[in-house]
């Protein structure tokens, strides 16, 4: 009994020690940032996401990840979203810093963005619906919409053969999102180089899109989307 008793310190200093997920760490500097504070201002820098207070401008959270590095991160009410070198996109709650909701990995990516094409992730992260509820991720062979609320992939784009996004040459319009889709060979038309999507996916005539509502609780306490 005695020794079981000794152990438990042990046991409980190894359960703490356990390596987090995909190398996270998230330190809290600001714990009074609760229910009703003001949003922080979130930046990057070489190494990790800071969320700053924006009355007093003192540390609210920090954000880092193992051996990597944040390549640009996108500020929406109750999110801050961010991608890193290796690929990975992640939702770090906002406010107060209290959890990485989650991660979702970007295929073929980390590469792309190493070479100057990439131009610093811009234009990779966009929202498509009010309040960023759908995030699409934009890079040369595709795009993908999640839904902010819990990482939910809701529809993928890929570009078509002989062609790739340009994310960083994107524009909105009446809200539509219009990204850039050059082509290599000739004689392909201006209006074949350039697809407009929104939160459904892409903008086509007589559509009939999934619906891409927030999780809504259920008579048994669980979550389901709403369509």
């Amino acid at each position: 009994m005695a020794f079981a008793l000794l152990a438990l310190p042990l046991v409980t200093a190894a359960h703490h020690a356990r390596p987090a997920p995909f190398g996270d760490r998230l330190t809290v500097h600001a714990r009074g940032a609760g229910q009703g504070a003001a949003e922080p201002v979130v930046r990057t820098s070489d190494r990790a996401v800071r969320a700053y207070d924006p009355a007093s401008g003192g540390p609210r959270w920090t954000y880092t990840r193992e051996g990597r590095r944040p390549v640009t991160s996108l500020a929406a009410p109750g999110h801050a979203l961010t991608l890193w070198n290796d690929g990975l996109v992640t939702d770090t709650a906002r406010t107060d810093g209290g959890s990485v909701r989650w991660h979702r990995a970007v295929p073929a990516s980390a590469d792309w963005l190493r070479t100057p094409a990439a131009r610093g992730g811009a234009g990779v992260l966009q929202p498509l619906a009010p309040g960023a509820r759908i995030l699409a991720v934009v890079t040369p062979q595709r795009i993908a919409a999640y839904r902010t609320a819990d990482g939910d992939l809701r529809w993928v784009l890929p570009a078509r053969p002989g062609c790739a996004f340009a994310p960083a040459r994107a524009v909105r319009r009446e809200g539509a999102l219009l990204i850039a889709q050059p082509c290599a060979g000739p004689g392909t038309s201006w209006t074949s180089q350039v697809v407009a999507v929104d939160d459904y996916g892409r903008i086509v005539p007589g559509r009939t899109p999934l619906g891409n509502g927030d999780l809504r609780r259920g008579a048994d306490g669980h979550g389901r989307p709403e369509k």
